[in-house]
């Protein structure tokens, strides 16, 4: 979060309490990094994620092992390899490093779209929770992470966790 909105929410929570009574105020705190570590749907995207591109990812090792064949193979035949059959098998070797490092930029490519994308569900996901134990239990402002201290009794990470199906 960036100081200019950090400096707006600090602002508006000191106007909005300058309007109740300190009693009245009821302020929470929740760190994100620790639900992002804690939140089940973390692991279940992880498995997901896993699940999806594995495929893939066992294609780049089938062309990597063939990629070292090739390479042992011209190490082993070195002295007894006619010069136009290893030219052939070097370009090969080279065709296939090429397709692998293709294929591994577009693997990976892939995969930071995904999890940007699961991110953002899971973001939506943590913020339904928070606003559904902040409804729930009457607080007037939840403030997420950034905040240079915050006191026990005000941090509710683990009712969100709760909410989101952990503990």
């Amino acid at each position: 979060m960036n100081k200019f909105i950090k400096t707006v929410l600090v602002a508006t929570a000191l106007s909005f309490g300058a309007n109740l009574s300190a009693a009245e105020l009821k302020v929470g705190y929740v760190q994100v990094d620790k639900i992002l570590q804690e939140a089940p749907q973390t692991a279940e995207t992880g498995k997901k994620l896993e699940r999806e591109f594995s495929p893939r990812t066992a294609e780049l090792d089938r062309l990597q092992k063939q990629i070292r064949d090739i390479e042992a193979q011209l190490d082993r035949e070195s002295l007894t390899i006619s010069e136009t059959d290893r030219k052939n098998k070097e370009r090969d070797a080279s065709n296939l490093k090429i397709d692998f490092q293709r294929k591994q930029r577009e693997l990976r490519e892939d995969i930071n779209l995904r999890k940007n994308e699961e991110l953002g569900t899971l973001q939506d996901r943590i913020n339904k929770a928070v606003t559904s134990v902040a409804e729930a239990e009457g607080y007037d402002l939840v403030i997420y992470g950034g905040v240079a201290f915050a006191s026990k009794k005000i941090d509710i990470t683990d009712k969100v966790l709760k909410a989101l199906g952990k503990k």
